[in-house]
């Protein structure tokens, strides 16, 4: 499994817009898209922490096709202008070890 996870600093004051606006995205963009297991908006549980969206893939090649995806483009059309974020940092992640319960 490939994990992408996208830290993200949102305004103060802004977090229920972002909320409403980010999942809405995600409920328009992501269904069915080639590869992608499970997407989750986490919600910092401390003030001064950021947002993390989670996203994981079956690996890195079905989020290199996402990302090329007109799925992606939908997705992230208009962020740069988006009054609600600052600063946002994605890492990646290869699974090493995993339990359910």
């Amino acid at each position: 499994m490939y994990t992408v996870m996208n830290r993200i600093e949102v305004t103060e004051g802004m977090a229920e817009g972002f909320e409403k606006g980010f999942s809405a995205s995600m409920n328009a963009t992501l269904p069915g898209v080639p590869g992608l297991l499970r997407s989750t908006l986490l919600r910092p549980a401390k003030p001064g922490q950021p947002y993390v969206s989670v996203m994981e893939f079956t690996d890195e090649d079905a989020f290199r096709a996402w990302m090329g995806s007109e799925s992606f483009r939908a997705a992230h059309k208009g962020a740069a202008e988006n009054p609600t974020t600052g600063a946002s940092v994605v890492e990646t992640f290869d699974t090493v070890t995993e339990i359910a319960g």
